[in-house]
């Protein structure tokens, strides 16, 4: 060790193991903990060794304002504490923000339509996840609410779009449908039906009226070619 390792460890020991007799009447602590780990346990006695917040320019200026000091929407500070006890208070005030609009919101929510698209095996351990990609899409000029997805296995050359007029007192035509690309994108009539499959990779709105999908080629083999194509809701 050199002699700066030497006075480092030395003015560590001196700051923070010094006697403190005011701490004597406290369980069995004599001295005063690192000031890093204090903060980080877990419990709600107050610190053992506070910090200084002397000088310190954010509550110099809370101090100054008259319009901040008393201020709701400032969450209270707790030199005291430790911040696990600042993190169970911010919680319970977060939970009490929220509480009121999950009870408003789940009370006006009420099902409109159900569709039943796939079916699973009960016996299976692990039901697999055939509903993928669903991307919404709302429609404000003509009030229509869309759901893109797709659904693997035996459909994987298929998007489907999924369509509710907003006031679920009424409905619109083609509820759901699906559109399946298959080899449509072949070049010439020569080319085998089940050379150039293309399957969706990904599908988002552009627009109102336009659709926007990634699709792969499904034969398993090097080179795979990607195809960025707009599909008109039309």
């Amino acid at each position: 060790m050199t002699q700066k390792d030497i006075t480092f460890v030395a003015d560590f020991l001196t700051e923070h193991f010094n006697e403190a007799p005011e701490l004597y009447n406290r369980k069995g602590k004599y001295f005063n903990v690192e000031r890093v780990g204090q903060y980080l346990k877990d419990e709600d006695d107050d610190l053992v060794s506070p910090p200084n917040t002397e000088g310190n320019q954010w509550f110099n200026f809370l101090k100054s304002s008259t319009h901040l000091k008393e201020s709701p929407l400032l969450f209270p500070y707790y030199p005291e504490k430790s911040l696990h006890f600042v993190k169970r208070q911010m919680e319970a005030v977060i939970d009490q923000c929220l509480q009121k609009p999950a009870d408003v919101i789940g009370k006006s929510v009420h099902q409109a339509v159900c569709m039943s698209l796939y079916k699973t095996s009960e016996s299976e351990d692990s039901t697999p996840q055939l509903f993928k990609l669903p991307f919404l899409w709302n429609d404000k000029t003509s009030n229509i609410h869309y759901v893109l997805f797709t659904i693997l296995e035996n459909s994987i050359s298929k998007i489907y779009l999924l369509r509710r007029h907003t006031d679920t007192s009424r409905s619109v035509s083609n509820g759901i449908l699906a559109v399946e690309f298959g080899n449509f994108l072949n070049n010439s009539i020569n080319e085998s039906t089940d050379s150039r499959c293309y399957s969706c990779l990904d599908a988002h709105f552009y627009d109102d009226e336009t659709v926007t999908v990634v699709l792969k080629e499904s034969v398993e083999q090097e080179g795979k070619e990607r195809v960025l194509a707009q599909l008109p809701l039309s």
